[in-house]
């Protein structure tokens, strides 16, 4: 028997055998039906009247929303009663879980949200009071500065729901009647009940056996990969605190107006444009359910929801529901950095970008990856380093994205051990894709980012579609090398300015790119010379083989990739 089919069953069959009772007692709050469904909720010290928005049978939840729109003003004169017989959606418990501060910022018109919920401006005019998380460190740091805090209490609703005006109900295990939120004739439903509870004693025993059927059928069906989902679900249930917010798939499909609008699709998933409000655009990731078993969604939502930097894509939430995988983030209309650096992409990369942007581009990537490596608690080792993964926001301000494969070690943790290569081809340092060149250690990731800074020079794509596993393609470095002999660049550049930028990118990528890790410089010595005037900056040797010297002009021709015939990684100890 189909899913669909099982919760209206389910539903009949709990309708057959509900007692008739007095509505008093088996509802906790009255119900309004004129218009819409308004709910009066038992608040202190005055009841609060809310809209019942949607319900979901299936996950046994419903959502309301304040038709005033101004749901923080609500919540800050009113209290929930501690017996109120409701959780909020994504919590185990009836207590408050959420630590909110409430702020009056009637001085403010428009308050701009970076760091505090998301970025973008909420218009204060309509509604003066904010909410936010108490323990949100960018408090300090945001224009709720400029605003008078109210108080600070805890509460049933986390900040994100507060605010946006969108409360998530489950009455999953609790005695909750739902049929406190049905709107029909009182003599009528009670005809009705007593009929169908008539009819329970005939039919009853069939639904029944049906209902287990279908519940055993759907189960079979439908079993979860077992310790996969155990340990996504532990995961989560350790991650609520000062975490980005935990949507359903209803949520999910609603935010996105069921996956209408299909931004782009990669390796782990397909990207749609979706909305949390009118003002608020999102972008949703879906991931493939059939691929992986949890880890890389574990490692993506652990990793991005811990990180706060200007560099780095904001993880807003995620949806981790039954099969359903998904990453919410800000959503950037200028896409990845890829489209504007490759000639194989619509129009010419310099009718986009002038090299000033390239290179603040490029400084905002290092500032990024240094973020990673030495700016949080554990160094984060990121392992995708590459211009599909780099973002960039209306400013054209970079941002790293996608963790799926990154790795967390201690600070003075100076290599770290991995059963399989990591990474992009064409992107992976040598000792990621075979132990013959030494340890993994962060400087994997300064030799990933060299090789984007090459792309950014060269104006290609450094991918190859023939290449597998054991045939290593560098499209780059000889070419590179050749373009540097005796120290000039030959490069059709016509502007002196733009032609220094471009032979200092290519510098530091060449240095990015040595071998040894040990040759690599540090990201915080590539930040100085990115910062330089480069004049200083001598050209290392070639990794990749002798170049032949010469003092005439270089044609720009790439030489044919150099195949390294390298032993995949299996095992370091």
């Amino acid at each position: 028997m189909p899913l669909k089919i099982l919760a209206p069953l389910m539903m009949l069959l709990t309708n057959l055998v509900i007692s008739q009772s007095d509505e008093s007692t088996r509802c906790p709050f009255k119900l309004h039906c004129a218009h819409n469904k308004i709910l009066e909720l038992p608040t202190h010290p005055v009841p609060v009247k809310l809209i019942v928005t949607d319900i979901d049978y299936r996950l046994q939840t419903f959502y309301l929303s304040d038709p005033g729109n101004c749901l923080p003003q609500l919540l800050l004169d009113n209290n929930f009663s501690s017996s109120f017989p409701l959780r909020s959606y994504g919590t185990l418990t009836f207590e408050p879980s959420y630590f909110n501060s409430f702020f009056n910022c009637s001085s403010v018109l428009h308050l701009r949200q970076d760091n505090i919920i998301m970025h973008g401006t909420i218009d204060m005019a309509s509604c003066p009071i904010y909410v936010a998380d108490s323990t949100n460190e960018n408090i300090i740091q945001s224009d709720l500065v400029y605003c008078i805090k109210l108080s600070d209490r805890s509460s049933l609703f986390s900040a994100f729901n507060i605010q946006y005006n969108h409360l998530p109900m489950t009455w999953s295990g609790t005695n909750f009647d739902i049929r406190c939120l049905k709107c029909e004739n009182k003599t009528k439903k009670r005809i009705t009940l007593i009929t169908l509870t008539s009819a329970g004693v005939i039919i009853g025993s069939t639904l029944l056996v049906l209902v287990l059927g279908a519940i055993v059928q759907v189960h079979h069906h439908f079993k979860m990969k077992g310790e996969d989902h155990k340990r996504i679900e532990n995961f989560l249930k350790d991650y609520k605190a000062l975490k980005p917010t935990r949507f359903s798939y209803a949520d999910i499909k609603r935010i996105t107006n069921k996956f209408k609008d299909k931004l782009g699709e990669g390796a782990h998933g397909a990207v749609y444009k979706g909305k949390l409000s009118s003002q608020i655009l999102v972008g949703v990731k879906m991931l493939n359910n059939t691929e992986g078993d949890g880890k890389e969604f574990i490692n993506e939502v652990g990793t991005m929801g811990k990180i706060h930097h200007l560099n780095v894509v904001r993880l807003l939430g995620f949806c981790a529901d039954g099969f359903h995988r998904a990453l919410v983030y800000d959503f950037f209309p200028n896409g990845s950095l890829q489209k504007f650096i490759s000639m194989t992409e619509e129009g010419d990369k310099d009718s986009f970008l002038r090299w000033d942007k390239l290179q603040q581009i490029a400084l905002g990537i290092a500032n990024g990856i240094e973020y990673l490596h030495q700016g949080c608690d554990q160094r984060i080792l990121h392992f995708d380093i590459n211009p599909h993964n780099v973002l960039l926001d209306d400013n054209f301000t970079p941002k790293i994205t996608d963790f799926g494969l990154a790795k967390l070690c201690s600070k003075n943790q100076s290599t770290i051990s991995m059963t399989a290569a990591r990474g992009t081809l064409g992107y992976m340092a040598p000792e990621v894709f075979s132990r013959n060149f030494g340890n993994v250690s962060y400087k994997s990731d300064i030799y990933s980012y060299g090789m984007l800074l090459l792309e950014i020079v060269g104006g290609r794509k450094n991918t190859n579609t023939t290449t597998n596993e054991e045939n290593f393609q560098v499209l780059y470095p000889d070419w590179i090398h050749s373009l540097l002999e005796g120290g000039e660049i030959q490069i059709p550049i016509d502007d002196e300015g733009d032609f220094r930028i471009a032979k200092k990118l290519a510098i530091v990528g060449l240095w990015c790119i040595q071998w040894q890790p040990m040759h690599r410089p540090s990201m915080k010595t590539v930040m100085q010379m990115l910062q330089g005037d480069g004049d200083k900056l001598q050209v290392p040797s070639n990794p990749y083989g002798p170049t032949t010297s010469s003092n005439t002009t270089t044609n720009i021709v790439a030489p044919p990739p150099m195949n390294l015939h390298l032993e995949v990684i299996q095992e370091i100890d």
